[in-house]
């Protein structure tokens, strides 16, 4: 028997304000008996604008024989502004047998139309200075309600950012409102609930508003401030139901009053300045005397541009508490609390009034142990707060916000102690969606550092960095991570928004800029990899999320980009032309005077050429626009010719030999099917010779370690994985990063910095590595004939000395998860398919009968397929413990022999040397100079003979087991 439950409308649960005026309606299953095979045959909808559901009936499906269960859209009758509805649902088993009712949900709809906004667009009535930062203005209006409350909603947005108040009260909990979109075309209103604050009788209205990303410093060159406008305004409207029918509407009007206040100075890159002494008491409620203030005037500024909330809005997500306090070297106090992250300090202080407190943030510590504000560049990331003297004062700001993991204080009235500080984790509300953990605590603290870099960057745009002077919206770096960050958070709405920015700020010859929204306002230019965004991104959502719409909404400005480098490649079916930034931050090798080939861009854009038309002709055929379809597969084969006949060589060798030229002739299928195991077998000497590192960019990481396990080559995956030296992906951990790096060295191994010009502590790109330990190493694989999670593909692939992992994801139709055990009586995964699911399950075997379930043979035969060493076995939903005899520590000791003669001398030897327990038992015979020259002078037999076969053995199986997959 199934019940539905977690109802949500267009992603969220019971959302306020909403925009679109057909949502789409989803629920997730649970099986109450806990049976497996669990799946919906039918379902039936009821929305009503009773909240009881059984009176004033909008829309009744009846019963609809359907397995849908996401994103039905409703078909009712049109939806009105500020209309709020019920809804419930009822479904049917495989069985044929009904469920009880769901819970009763509800949506609401916001404000539809230009016509449903009687609000003026005001602005205080002085003049302000053009370019430099300037106080935050105060607002305030005062109303009165004659009758009972029954149900109050205040619409509002502004230019600039905004903080709203009723009768001294805070309304919300967001932060940072408006958000970040295309202003000039897009701009968001929030909805609020203010029910509670509104009262029968007096009531004041009040605001405050910052500079923010609309006219404060912004971008790194050119133009910095007023990129959008030089006047802060605000838009609000307060509608007040009143018990007896009547509706209140309460506008932002010429009526209102303003006056700055105690915020001096508020801007995103730079910090607040507050002095508590200028604070105005009361200024938010009735009583308040506002003699003194002055008028606002009505700013001529479009309303046809609103839209409701799209994305998550941006929250405090949680607090830190300093690890340490300590006084570094130049005198300056510094609070360290142990991670990097993204937001800013809450402090209680008491002292005399006039005292200044500063507080300066900072990533990491320099040599000395001073805080390193060198890679802030212009940013200043500086906090001052000056005293008002009246007891214990609490202070955060609110119109800024910080990267930082230290925290210099000075002027501090008498002794700083830890709790004191509080570190405020701001980012965009994304609710957490994976989990991954291992035996291996440093691809733990890997993953942990991925996922703080992006609730570091997804402060509501996907930003490269947090803490010096750019924290913008680059596409490329979006592109890289998007898929990763699906696995680590809810993100399709957050998604969705940005890349409705996107397509509004595409130029009208389809070139997409480098960041969105676009500051940086470069109209002649376009790069490969960057550009290529608007395809891959909305791709990408369609496969996690099963959501066609994302696709439809999004298809115009695919296929105006495809178009665009279309006419770029001109008749040759080569992007050859135009500035691209390449394989970003690629490794050149230790010698700058000898670097390393880089790989050419006309490579790079012509396979990115080919990956997006291939992704548009897959799109069409989901869309059903087969002409289309068939015009983008025509166009993906004529460039993979040009590809193979400028880069390819007939043994395989692409382009200057990259393992970025590999990976991408590999990852995006442009080789001949003869040539992609020569190409593979170049990338893997590729590998070998780079010492076993990565040398591939922005570009080409995400796909390194796929395309290896893809081609047979999983051992040096993990090889790549477990390098701690730089550069490679546990370099940073092993230096104490809490995230990811921009660069593979920010700190190098002598103990200097990069460049600081460019050298973020806070930088997701190379974090796309996560997407690989969620689908390779646990085995969460999509299949995108049924996107969504629908139907799973699960398939681990185990090595690099790992013996447990274990992962979950929230995904569409509920939780699923994977643990996976490696010992010496074989291999066991335990599974948990959510209902209205199914899955394909891979597990290790010669033949279906090493293979039990829950300790029984698998039954029935035709769901068991042997295939290439593994049996393929079909699941419907439910909890499953699978157990296979056929990948043993015991059978592997009998193809080490085998094994180590087909493996290059030196991988096996390295292969040992990085596993800690081979290493462990290996120092006990040699020294540490046998061991640097073991991989040069001795084969792996020679080793085994002198150390004795017994001690080392199971350890050298165990890391053998699935380093070779050839073997």
């Amino acid at each position: 028997m199934l019940s539905p439950y977690r109802l949500t409308c267009e992603y969220r649960q019971n959302p306020l304000g909403l925009g679109a005026r057909q949502p789409r309606l989803s629920w997730q299953l649970r099986a109450d008996d806990g049976a497996r095979g669990a799946a919906q045959s039918a379902y039936q909808l009821v929305v009503a604008a009773d909240p009881s559901c059984e009176r004033s009936v909008l829309w009744d499906t009846g019963k609809v024989h359907s397995d849908q269960s996401v994103h039905v859209r409703y078909e009712g009758p049109p939806l009105r502004s500020t209309q709020r509805c019920y809804w419930r649902v009822r479904v049917w088993d495989e069985a044929g047998r009904p469920s009880d009712w769901s819970e009763i949900a509800w949506w609401e709809m916001g404000l539809l139309t230009v016509d449903d906004w009687q609000a003026e667009w005001i602005t205080p009535d002085w003049d302000d200075a053009e370019d430099e930062a300037r106080p935050a203005p105060f607002l305030r209006y005062t109303f009165t309600v004659d009758g009972e409350v029954r149900a109050a909603r205040l619409y509002a947005t502004s230019l600039g950012l905004y903080e709203l108040y009723l009768n001294g009260q805070r309304v919300g909990d967001a932060v940072l409102t408006p958000g970040w979109t295309s202003y000039r075309k897009r701009l968001q209103y929030q909805t609020y609930d203010v029910t509670e604050l509104v009262r029968a009788g007096a009531n004041a209205i009040g605001a405050i508003l910052g500079d923010g990303w609309y006219r404060g410093h912004l971008g790194f060159s050119g133009r910095r401030r007023n990129h959008y406008g030089d006047r802060l305004a605000l838009l609000a409207q307060l509608h007040v139901d009143l018990a007896d029918g009547r509706r209140l509407i309460v506008t932002s009007n010429a009526g209102w009053r303003a006056s700055l206040g105690p915020l001096r100075m508020a801007e995103l890159y730079h910090g607040e300045t507050y002095d508590a002494r200028l604070e105005q008491d009361g200024w938010a409620t009735p009583d308040f005397d506002d003699r003194d203030w002055r008028a606002v005037r009505s700013l001529n500024q479009p309303k046809d541009i609103l839209v409701a909330q799209e994305g998550p809005l941006v929250r405090r997500q949680d607090c830190l508490a300093p690890v340490r306090v300590f006084a570094a070297p130049n005198g300056e106090v510094i609070a360290d609390f142990g991670q990097n992250m993204v937001g800013w300090v809450r402090f209680r202080v008491r002292g005399p009034a006039g005292t200044t407190v500063t507080l300066r943030h900072a990533e990491v510590l320099d040599a000395e142990g001073n805080l390193y504000v060198a890679n802030l560049r212009a940013a200043k990331q500086t906090v001052q707060y000056t005293l008002r003297g009246d007891g214990e004062e609490v202070y955060e700001p609110r119109f800024t916000f910080m990267g930082f993991r230290y925290v210099g204080v000075r002027g501090w009235p008498g002794e700083l102690r830890p709790e004191d500080l509080t570190g405020v984790v701001v980012h965009s509300d994304m609710p957490p969606a994976g989990e991954f953990a291992c035996d291996n605590p440093l691809i733990n603290q890997l993953q942990h550092n991925i996922v703080w870099g992006q609730k570091g960057n997804f402060v509501d745009v996907p930003t490269d960095c947090p803490q010096r002077d750019e924290r913008l919206g680059w596409t490329g770096d979006a592109q890289v991570f998007i898929r990763t960050a699906c696995f680590n958070r809810h993100v399709a709405l957050f998604f969705a928004k940005w890349l409705r920015d996107l397509a509004a700020d595409q130029y009208p010859d389809g070139r997409v800029p480098f960041v969105v929204p676009d500051i940086l306002n470069h109209g002649s230019a376009a790069s490969a990899g960057w550009g290529d965004a608007a395809v891959i991104c909305p791709w990408t959502l369609y496969l996690c999320y099963g959501d066609t719409e994302i696709l439809a909404e999004q298809y115009e400005s695919m296929a105006r980009w495809v178009d665009f480098v279309r006419r770029q490649a001109g008749e040759r079916f080569l992007w050859a032309s135009g500035f691209h930034f390449g394989d970003w931050l690629d490794y050149r090798g230790p010698n700058p005077l000898l670097p390393a080939p880089a790989t050419n861009t006309e490579l790079i854009a012509t396979a990115f050429f080919a990956h997006c038309a291939d992704l548009m002709s897959r799109t069409a055929r989901a869309l059903g626009k087969t002409d289309d379809a068939q015009a983008y597969a025509a166009l993906y084969e004529r460039v993979k010719a040009a590809f193979n006949a400028e880069f390819v060589s007939p043994r395989g060798r692409v382009g200057p030999g990259t393992q970025t030229a590999y990976v991408l002739a590999l990852h995006f299928d442009l080789l001949p099917e003869r040539l992609r195991p020569l190409a593979a077998q170049r990338l893997a000497e590729a590998v070998r010779d780079a010492d076993y590192h990565p040398t591939t960019g922005f570009l080409g990481t995400p796909y390194l370690c796929h395309v290896l396990s893809r081609f047979g080559y999983t051992d040096l995956a993990y090889e790549l994985l477990n390098q701690e030296g730089y550069p490679s992906w546990l370099y940073p951990v092993k230096q104490g990063a809490t995230t990811i790096w921009e660069r593979w060295d920010g700190i190098k191994p002598d103990g200097s910095f990069q460049d600081p010009g460019m050298n973020s502590f806070n930088h997701y790109a190379f974090g796309a590595i996560g997407d690989w330990l969620y689908r390779v190493v646990a085995g969460i694989e999509i299949d995108p004939e049924a996107p969504g999670y629908r139907h799973v593909i699960i398939r681990p692939q185990p090595g690099g000395g790992l013996t447990r992992v274990q992962a979950a994801l929230e995904s569409p139709y509920g939780r699923l998860s994977v643990a996976w055990a490696l010992d010496e009586e074989g291999f066991r995964l335990r599974l948990s398919i959510p209902p209205n699911a199914r899955a394909t399950v891979y597990m290790p075997a010669s033949k279906a009968a090493q293979v039990t379930e829950s300790g029984r043979p698998l039954r029935p035969a035709p769901l068991v397929r042997p295939k290439r060493g593994v049996a393929v076995v079909e699941i419907g939903s439910g909890d499953y413990d699978f157990h296979s005899t056929g990948l043993t520590l015991g059978q592997v000791m009998a193809r080490v022999r085998h094994v180590a003669g087909r493996l290059d001398r030196g991988s096996v030897v390295r292969d040992l040397l990085a596993n800690p327990a081979a290493r462990a038992v290996l120092l006990r015979h040699l020294s540490e100079a046998e061991l640097s020259r073991l991989s040069l002078d001795s084969s792996l037999e020679a080793a085994l003979q002198r150390i004795g076969r017994a001690e080392l053995m199971p350890t050298i199986e165990s890391e053998l087991l699935t380093r070779s997959p050839r073997a």
